[in-house]
């Protein structure tokens, strides 16, 4: 999904808000404030790029007049070392901008290569591997962005663009059957329902939902509830993925596979920005 430009700068201004305070007092002692420069933008691990709209806006922010060259696209496989943007202008907002920058690069670049991971592993099969909600607050529009620059589905954004009834959900409203009549009478999106149990699954499909989220079960319950529900229903396995597990859980014939893990634990890629 692309950012929209508002929301991008949005973010982008919050962080450099936080960063830079009242000045960036060290930049403004050492940096004269005609000074010119040219800098690289270096991934340096093996990685998916992504984050690089985010380095420009945040460059942009401090001196519209920056040149921003990005040598790289979202969604690029770069080797060790590999110069995926070029900065040119004055030196205080280069600097200035550095961290900020950086800290979007190397977020989002690790989501998009932890999920182009997830993504190979279950290659050939024809699942889709999809996200969650379980993002960074406030980051959750970029964080989406990374996983599908690395390949990934985007799930839904937020609780207004889809129907999603959950464990909690089940227990106020006292059934699956009572919670999709109650939910039909309030909206016309598509329903989905988490299911623990293979009864539940059955109960869903009588109730005609579109999708079931299948939470936390073994191979053998999702094989059966595959057979269960006879392509009735799409089905998303859930629970615990990691890069071990999820070949196993997309060979019993799920169609969506939801990994939290893909926002909530990736590891930002080691990524710097070199002054010439």
């Amino acid at each position: 999904m692309a950012v929209a430009t508002d929301t991008l700068e949005r973010i982008v201004h919050s962080a450099l808000a936080e960063d830079i305070g009242a000045g960036d007092v060290t930049t403004e002692a050492t940096v004269p404030a005609d000074a010119v420069g040219t800098a690289d933008l270096l991934v340096k691990e093996r990685g998916v790029v992504c984050g690089l709209r985010a380095a420009e806006a945040a460059f942009l922010a401090l001196d519209p007049d920056i040149r921003f060259e990005a040598l790289a696209r979202e969604g690029d496989l770069v080797e060790p070392h590999a110069t995926v943007a070029r900065v040119t202008g004055s030196q205080r907002a280069i600097l200035t901008g550095e961290r900020v920058a950086l800290n979007f690069v190397g977020r989002l670049s690790g989501i998009a290569t932890l999920t182009r991971r997830y993504v190979d592993a279950v290659e050939g099969t024809g699942v889709a591997v999809l996200d969650t909600r379980k993002t960074t607050p406030g980051l959750r529009a970029l964080e989406k962005h990374a996983v599908a620059s690395g390949g990934g589905r985007n799930h839904r954004f937020g609780l207004d663009d889809a129907i999603l009834i959950k464990d909690n959900h089940l227990r106020a409203a006292g059934s699956i059957t009572a919670a999709v009549e109650l939910v039909r009478a309030a909206s016309d999106l598509s329903i989905e329902v988490e299911c623990d149990t293979l009864d539940q699954v059955g109960e869903a499909v009588d109730a005609g939902v579109g999708a079931i989220l299948l939470d936390n079960m073994t191979l053998d319950q999702l094989r059966e509830a595959v057979a269960l529900v006879r392509r009735r229903a799409r089905l998303e396995a859930s629970g615990g993925v990691t890069l071990d597990t999820i070949r196993a859980i997309a060979e019993t014939g799920v169609d969506e596979i939801s990994v939290g893990a893909l926002t909530h634990s990736a590891r930002s890629l080691d990524v710097s920005l070199e002054l010439r």
